[in-house]
């Protein structure tokens, strides 16, 4: 039976969605000046410990995104961390479009890329992709009720769009019975064409709708997950370069520790909170969460 979540959309900044790149690391000095109500996270490392470049996007809340300060935060961000605290590395964090963090991982310039992605075969083929560290189904966001979409089936005839190189773009193209589909480079320019009209639905992963929905609570939008666990699909992994064999067990490894401590629901809970789970009963109303 296919879940609707009713979301009472905390107000998010325009500006933490630009797009850029850094060849520098991205909050390394602002580290010391945490956000209002985020600790600071102070590495238990020796200065020697070998340094991890990190490429994310510093643009897909909650997963990776920054605060007023430049420093990066969110999901993704807390698990590498927790992985480098588990493994003995520290982290430095390149903000890159989305493409890029594949480029970059790809040439070695980065050593890993975390930024809410999802498995994909032709990944697998291409990376070393490390095992599934956090449940991500996509799901389908829309704003008006009359629409009353249950499924991928009920999208025929409308006008959809997702992100650019998501697994939603995939799905859409296979699916074919849109009216017209488009592609965005972030969830909030997404989210920007569905309340203005231009679309009638749109498609990402369902805790980056979620999280973008409820930061904006002057709407109401309806949110349809399609994805269950056994989707190979919605599971996210950490993306590596093909054959680095060494660092890609060390990940697994600091992946299977973790989650026999509970470590990454410990992080989903701190960003998502106990009304998210795609589990949860129809129609769903999220409150207030963090």
């Amino acid at each position: 039976m296919k879940q609707l979540y009713r979301i009472l959309p905390v107000v998010l900044s325009v500006g933490i969605f630009g797009c850029s790149n850094s060849s520098t690391p991205e909050s390394t000095a602002a580290e010391n000046t945490p956000a209002e109500g985020q600790e600071e996270f102070v590495s238990s490392l020796p200065d020697s410990a070998p340094v991890l470049k990190v490429a994310t996007t510093g643009t897909m809340p909650p997963f990776s995104f920054q605060d007023d300060y430049g420093n990066m935060q969110g999901i993704d961000i807390d698990s590498i961390r927790a992985l480098g605290e588990e493994e003995g590395f520290k982290v430095e964090f390149y903000k890159e479009t989305w493409q890029n963090m594949f480029d970059t991982v790809e040439s070695g310039s980065r050593d890993l890329a975390i930024s809410g992605i999802s498995y994909k075969d032709e990944r697998d083929a291409k990376y070393g992709l490390s095992q599934p560290y956090f449940f991500n189904p996509a799901a389908i966001m829309y704003a008006k009720p009359e629409l009353n979409i249950n499924s991928l089936d009920d999208l025929q005839g409308k006008n959809i769009s997702a992100m650019e190189g998501s697994k939603q773009v995939d799905q859409a193209q296979q699916m074919g019975k849109y009216n017209n589909f488009s592609t965005r480079t972030t969830a909030f320019l997404l989210y920007e064409d569905l309340m203005q009209g231009k679309v009638d639905a749109i498609l990402h992963d369902l805790p980056i709708l979620q999280y973008t929905a409820k930061n904006h609570p002057e709407q109401k939008v309806t949110i349809v997950p399609y994805e269950g666990q056994d989707n190979p699909s919605a599971q996210q992994v950490i993306l590596m370069a093909k054959g680095n064999t060494e660092l890609i067990n060390k990940i697994n490894d600091g992946i299977t520790k973790l989650k026999a401590e509970g470590k990454f629901k410990e992080i989903e809970a701190r960003w998502l909170g106990e009304t998210t789970s795609p589990t949860a009963s129809a129609s769903a109303t999220t409150e207030q969460a963090n």
